[in-house]
């Protein structure tokens, strides 16, 4: 763990230091004053490394009677949301205005959006409203971006319109894989984004699926050669 690494280091310093300046003390007060060194060592370094993560606070507005099938990381959902600043009220964002009225598709759990939404759009059903309040660490931070001004508290109304197996879901590597030679290539990936949407009878954006093969490759592609094997493809699933 990297705060064990932390701690030896400390030891280590105030050991020396101990050492330095030893003087005439006996060997036994400079043993107790290692110790109690140590111990100081210790507390600081294991208080610091248990500093909880910021959380994302999930209210729950609707939820359908019957939900077949729960988010994920690397399920592809369309979308409706509104969002708002916290300290004051102010929307800064909303689909139902901006997008010409139409709610957004995007791939969950790969960065694709804030971490607060990858965060806060786990286990949702299709038909499920959410308000989700975003700390500014899982949103956009000290820099801020566009309205929204440094270490801003995000509101987010989002109501989960649909979700499809996405080309970094496990299921879907097979489907993908037309020439059975356990690796991806670009053409492949955006054959089954096709695919996808054809089958489901949307419209096919070409620009918005190069987006998400570009984003999907900077991702997985660990060695950059073009390709996603099937061990790139699963391996970073589900730390994402």
């Amino acid at each position: 763990m990297a705060w064990g690494r932390r701690v030896v280091e400390c030891i280590a310093a105030e050991s020396c230091a101990t050492s330095a300046g030893s003087g005439g003390e006996s060997g036994a007060e400079r043993r107790l004053m290692m110790w109690l060194l140590v111990a100081a060592a210790l507390l600081a370094c294991a208080g610091a490394a248990l500093i909880p993560e910021p959380e994302v606070h999930i209210q729950v507005l609707e939820k359908p009677f019957l939900c077949k099938r729960k988010t994920r990381s690397g399920d592809m959902l369309l979308v409706h949301s509104d969002g708002f600043l916290q300290d004051n009220g102010t929307r800064f964002y909303s689909t139902y205005v901006e997008n010409s009225g139409q709610p957004v598709w995007f791939t969950l759990g790969i960065r694709e959006v804030i971490k607060g939404w990858d965060k806060g759009l786990q286990d949702m059903c299709v038909g499920e409203k959410r308000k989700i309040t975003v700390p500014p660490a899982l949103a956009y931070g000290k820099e801020g971006k566009g309205k929204i001004p440094p270490d801003s508290t995000l509101i987010f109304n989002i109501s989960l319109m649909d979700i499809r197996n996405g080309p970094r879901s496990h299921e879907s590597f097979q489907e993908m894989d037309l020439n059975d030679d356990w690796k991806l290539s670009k053409e492949e990936v955006r054959a089954y984004l096709k695919a996808e949407f054809m089958k489901h009878g949307n419209p096919v954006n070409e620009s918005h699926h190069d987006v998400l093969v570009s984003s999907i490759f900077e991702k997985e592609d660990e060695d950059s050669d073009g390709y996603i094997s099937a061990r790139e493809f699963t391996y970073i699933h589900d730390e994402l």
